[in-house]
């Protein structure tokens, strides 16, 4: 099975810049090169900060752009988001009973549950009680293997300025999965705009560039959180019944290709 991780899209209203970039034409650009030459994945996942205000018109950019993709998409929101403006926009994204944009659905290699992070006026990630309630009944619900999906990573990845806006407050995150952990085969997130893979309390974790601006692997203190104009980027991810294999794919990369 095959699908695509893709995240932190950043969109802006259109005919607006970001750090001196156009959001959308390198998010058509990754549509362009998914379709090309991956257009046999089952979906693609999107984990958060699709708009980087949360403008309403940015979230409308954003699903035309993502209405040329050749297979199903879904989305997360992260801190950057406004969960009401894009419900309004994206109105058939599931959501919890609390309101939260958070779904679960079955694929042939397991269960992929998705989460959500975002708190209102802060850059940081929640995971309160109530969304933990809600992972817990989804992870009592199957017997079968599970996907995580998320926009803040859950643990320290050495980066401080990005540290200190991960996920706050990890402990109803943590006992919501403690019983199923055997279970979950990877744990997927957006928010650091870098590619990045590991593994934490013993689950394999993954992000990867973002499609709009990323951040500088700057691992000494520092006030503000350091920019990049690295090529952006998105996964390909291969997985069946012994491996799950992530490809992190720098889809502008302008260097030359030759046969070795």
């Amino acid at each position: 099975m095959k699908f695509i991780h893709l995240t932190d899209t950043h969109l802006v209203e259109p005919g607006a810049r970001l750090y001196g970039l156009d959001p959308r034409a390198r998010l058509d650009a990754a549509i362009t090169s998914i379709n090309a030459e991956h257009g046999d994945a089952v979906c693609c996942m999107v984990t958060g900060d699709l708009a980087h205000w949360g403008a309403p018109a940015a979230y409308r950019a954003l699903r035309e752009s993502l209405a040329n993709l050749a297979m199903p998409v879904h989305l997360l929101i992260g801190n950057h988001d406004n969960r009401a403006a894009f419900r309004a926009v994206v109105p058939e994204t599931p959501v919890d009973p609390g309101g939260f944009v958070q779904f679960a659905f079955d694929t042939p290699q397991g269960r992929f549950v998705c989460l959500d992070t975002n708190e209102p006026g802060v850059s940081w990630g929640v995971f309160c009680a109530r969304r933990a309630a809600w992972l817990d009944a989804q992870l009592q619900a199957t017997a079968g293997p599970v996907f995580l999906f998320m926009h803040h990573p859950p643990f320290p990845v050495g980066i401080p300025s990005m540290d200190r806006i991960s996920l706050r407050d990890c402990v109803p995150f943590s006992e919501a999965l403690l019983p199923c952990r055997a279970r979950i085969r990877h744990l997927f997130f957006g928010h650091l705009h870098r590619p990045v893979a590991g593994s934490w309390s013993g689950i394999p974790v993954s992000t990867v560039r973002g499609t709009s601006h990323q951040v500088a692997l700057r691992m000494k203190e520092h006030d503000k959180v350091p920019g990049s104009h690295e090529p952006p980027g998105y996964a390909v991810v291969l997985a069946d019944d012994t491996r799950v294999v992530v490809h992190m794919h720098d889809y502008a990369d302008a260097t030359g290709r030759f046969d070795l």
